[in-house]
């Protein structure tokens, strides 16, 4: 039986949300029935699936930009995570949208990430003949990988939140929409400062141009990208930045790519990431028997090279770098007080 607080969320969303934002009422559903929730609505129930998942724990410990950085303020895909967050539901809640859609395909929409960023991902979709890509591999995670096996069994909405994310994609929402711009938001802004602390950028590089539609910090970047989304959004069925702040957002990613993401000094940490999750793939495919349990079952189910892919990518940074000394660098003999002496 509904709660009293349940519909009154509904009646609200009735009132005050957009023509245009999707209604928790409406949802087209989950791909299993199941009983719904007396108190929380069906988006809020995939919001706190995800939070308590597994996959979620684990991006605490994954690269965003910068392999196992030593600083306690680089972003992790954790972090990156909860940016991404915080930015949709602004963009929501400015336009009118559904804010717990939007923060639910935020929170799981880069669940599939691999170890060592976007590295990671290049190196499996080039290794695996299924192909790779964290986006496809956020939504097997929710619907195949989690719950041992069982999936969360996500509402439509959100799992095609998820998979359509990226640059290029369509989300079916513009809840999804929100969070596919708010990704590129959050990761151009703050991986500059990253680089900054890093070293490896000085706020007089920044392009001056697109400083100066944007603005010369993140929270004047953030707001101004925020600010021209309302602008060309607000009472429509979009959600769109102009095109001025567009052109000025895409243009900082390209600088970002040329002066950070791709250089000499991160080509060389790609390529020790490539070559040891070349080592791994290569090994568990020849000897499926040496993965874990849960990853056996999975190679029955599927294929083995989907499974070494579902292992590898589930692997955070430092426990892809136990795995690989565990498998292939020799263990020293501990010394005897024999040794010492001689």
């Amino acid at each position: 039986m509904e709660s009293e607080s349940k519909r009154r969320r509904y009646e609200m969303e009735e009132m005050f949300l957009s023509p245009f934002a999707c209604k928790s009422k409406d949802t087209r559903g989950r791909e299993r029935e199941e009983r719904p929730c007396d108190m929380r609505t069906d988006f809020q129930r995939d919001r706190d699936r995800i939070i308590y998942s597994k996959a979620f724990l684990r991006l605490k410990n994954k690269t965003q930009v910068f392999f196992s950085p030593e600083g306690d303020h680089f972003r992790t895909r954790m972090t990156h995570t909860i940016d991404v967050s915080q930015i949709a539901r602004s963009i929501a809640r400015c336009l009118a949208l559904n804010e717990d859609l939007a923060e639910a395909i935020a929170l799981g929409h880069d669940l599939g990430h691999t170890p060592f960023g976007h590295a990671g991902e290049r190196s499996l979709a080039a290794l695996s003949p299924c192909g790779f890509a964290h986006n496809v591999q956020s939504l097997r995670v929710v619907d195949v990988l989690e719950n041992d096996g069982k999936g969360l069994n996500l509402t439509f909405e959100v799992r095609d939140g998820i998979l359509n994310h990226k640059k290029g994609g369509k989300p079916a929402t513009l809840e999804g929409c929100a969070v596919s711009l708010a990704d590129r938001i959050a990761y151009v802004n703050h991986d500059i400062e990253d680089a900054i602390r890093a070293g490896l950028l000085r706020e007089e590089d920044l392009p001056a141009r697109e400083i100066a539609v944007l603005g010369g910090t993140t929270r004047e970047r953030i707001n101004t990208m925020i600010s021209s989304i309302y602008a060309n959004s607000h009472g429509k069925n979009t959600v769109t930045m102009g095109a001025r702040e567009a052109d000025a957002l895409e243009s900082l990613r390209s600088f970002m790519f040329e002066h950070v993401y791709i250089t000499e000094q991160t080509k060389k940490e790609e390529e020790r990431a490539k070559r040891m999750l070349a080592a791994m793939y290569d090994y568990f495919t020849a000897h499926t028997d040496r993965l874990p349990v849960f990853f056996r079952s999975l190679a029955e189910r599927f294929s083995p090279a989907q499974a070494v892919c579902d292992y590898l990518s589930s692997m955070t940074d430092k426990f892809a770098v136990a795995v690989f000394e565990n498998l292939f660098v020799p263990r020293s003999w501990a010394l005897t007080e024999q040794d010492v002496e001689n």
